[in-house]
């Protein structure tokens, strides 16, 4: 039996997990997909048991877009449903992580670009490509790009719709890390660890700060004075042993 196009997802030792699986057509994310990536990503956030949220896809591809057939013709729905679910993954509160092997294309660069971080295996290929079926990418989604990877490499991505390989991705900013094949759960296991063990206030008040929000400082420097992270984090740096932080605990 095929399986149905669906979004897995799983909770260990503070990591969330989700799995694009279409494997039938290399993951691509169909209406219902789209349609239910907020909602999941929303009850995730609000979990205690979650400290980091990985994203990736079934088998040996990431995602490989919106399937076209099941969103019909392309307009402005389907565009908005795609650009709520981006939306939705990049405010999650959390630090997030894209684990890309294989093809990361059209929805699947969008999603992996709406994640702080994306790892990815060599072989991967990441392309945008709108320009090749006449739409018009989200004004949202470009901007989210020409921050990433800056306008010539965003403008090299959107007018061509040429695929690029991990080598290209990782000079641009695309990437942060390639892994050679077969060590790329290894290492996002591995560095899911080290996000686990960190203050989630640092992290949380990184994240808005590094998306230009200027009007919450008084806010973090109370939620800092307030948690105790600080001085546990000295103490623990003083006394040499791991901290106990308890913000967001």
């Amino acid at each position: 039996m095929e399986q149905q196009p669906q979004l897995e997802h799983s909770v260990s030792d503070g990591v969330a997990t989700v799995v694009i699986s279409n494997p039938a057509k290399r993951n691509a994310m169909t209406s219902a997909m789209w349609r239910a990536l907020p909602g999941l990503l929303s009850g995730l956030a609000t979990d205690r048991d979650v400290r980091a949220l990985v994203l990736t896809g079934a088998g040996a591809t990431f995602c490989a877009g919106a399937d076209i057939s099941s969103l019909g013709a392309p307009g402005d729905e389907q565009q908005m449903l795609a650009v709520r679910a981006e939306e939705a993954l990049a405010a999650f509160p959390k630090p997030t992580l894209a684990a890309v092997r294989g093809y990361c294309v059209g929805g699947g660069s969008q999603l992996a670009a709406a994640c702080d971080l994306r790892f990815a295996e060599e072989g991967a290929l990441f392309g945008i490509t709108p320009a090749k079926l006449g739409i018009v990418y989200p004004a949202s989604s470009t901007r989210r790009l020409v921050s990433l990877v800056g306008p010539s490499a965003a403008k090299y991505l959107l007018f061509s719709g040429e695929l690029i390989d991990t080598e290209r991705a990782l000079r641009t900013g695309l990437v942060d890390e390639v892994l050679p094949a077969g060590e790329l759960g290894k290492r996002v296991a591995e560095f899911t660890r080290v996000l686990v063990s960190r203050s989630q206030l640092t992290q949380a008040a990184a994240k808005e700060f590094a998306t230009g929000r200027t009007d919450r400082d008084a806010y973090w420097a109370e939620q800092a004075r307030d948690s105790g992270d600080t001085a546990e984090g000295v103490a623990a740096f003083l006394e040499r042993r791991a901290p106990r932080f308890t913000y967001g605990v």
